[in-house]
């Protein structure tokens, strides 16, 4: 018979006891927590703790997920209608890391969700999310109170991914009132179809990345409010004249000081040159010079040719087509 005492895990010196939690993944962090009220005040004092990434994920499924400094990852999943996977682990390899997955049963998955996350925020000290994603059409009822939600207990969000699993459902109003109330420090992945041009929602400032599925909604005077760095606008409505007049206040450092990028539908380079930059002073560089120009997600593209136009203050827009899918304006 193992007659074995338990380790006394509570009774070790900080240094030591830090270096236990260090071994131990995101889940075992959690369930130690909520042993004891000491517990859960011993595991709050970790140092490390706030260098965990924390994502929420709203979807189908509720879910946070947690990844440690040992590249060891943890999601827990609230899920309502099947009794039959609750407590299911699944582990899954990925390049890197371990993404285990914890199934939970809940009634009320979106009220056990926030009081999970309310918890996880807590033990790991995080005000801002690493990531968000949500599927606005899946939880139409409590989307507001979600956004709320976040609001309150979020500070602000470093990546945030905005889907819809159906194309005829209207998100307009959800989705804006998202933007207006929660802030996106970087990435801003806007995979929605709006249904009109009268999306009111407010595009967050300063983003270093802006992907803009459906961008029929953003108009001339819309495009002059954008600040980001790295832009993709696909399926846009602005004419030819208005891509002029914005290429005319980007070279006056009237608009768009920052940009780096801007992506858009392909078209041949020879249109665009006659029909958008006629009375722009520009270069068209021979199509066997090579080049190695910035790409979008801060990556390098390498062209031939190109065509040029020059800020006052000095910085240099190169426009071309890459490999017939897209035309691009990389700024050097």
């Amino acid at each position: 018979m193992d007659h074995r005492k338990p380790f006394p895990m509570l009774r070790l010196p900080f240094v030591p006891l830090q270096e236990v939690f260090k071994a131990m993944d995101p889940f075992e962090i959690i369930n130690f927590s909520i042993i004891s009220k000491r517990a859960k005040a011993i595991t709050k004092q970790m140092s490390f703790c706030p260098r965990y990434s924390i994502r929420l994920f709203i979807d189908e499924t509720l879910g946070i997920e947690i990844r440690g400094t040992d590249k060891l990852g943890l999601s827990m999943y609230l899920i309502t209608p099947d009794k039959r996977i609750d407590g299911k682990i699944v582990e899954i390899e990925r390049v890197g890391f371990i993404l285990r997955r914890v199934y939970k049963y809940s009634k009320d998955p979106v009220d056990e969700w926030k009081q999970l996350c309310i918890y996880v925020l807590e033990i790991f000290k995080k005000q801002t999310i690493d990531v968000l994603s949500m599927t606005m059409d899946d939880f139409v009822d409590q989307n507001v109170s979600i956004i709320d939600f976040l609001r309150t207990n979020v500070k602000s969000v470093d990546v945030c991914y905005l889907f819809q699993s159906e194309e005829e459902n209207d998100v307009n109003e959800h989705a804006a009132y998202l933007l207006n109330n929660l802030k996106v420090n970087n990435v801003l992945n806007f995979l929605l179809d709006m249904k009109n041009g009268n999306f009111d929602g407010k595009i967050p400032k300063n983003l270093k990345e802006l992907h803009i599925l459906s961008s029929q909604w953003i108009g001339y005077e819309k495009l002059l409010e954008i600040d980001c760095k790295r832009v993709v606008l696909r399926d846009n409505q602005i004419s030819n004249k208005q891509w002029n007049l914005f290429l005319k206040k980007w070279i006056a450092v009237e608009t768009h000081s920052n940009l780096e990028y801007l992506h858009l539908d392909y078209r041949e380079i020879e249109e665009f040159k006659t029909l958008v930059l006629h009375d722009i002073p520009h270069e068209v560089v021979d199509g066997g010079v090579k080049r190695t120009i910035n790409g979008y997600l801060n990556s390098h593209i390498e062209i031939n040719g190109g065509i040029d136009i020059r800020r006052v203050d000095g910085k240099t827009a190169t426009f071309f087509v890459f490999q017939m899918e897209f035309l691009a304006m990389s700024v050097n």
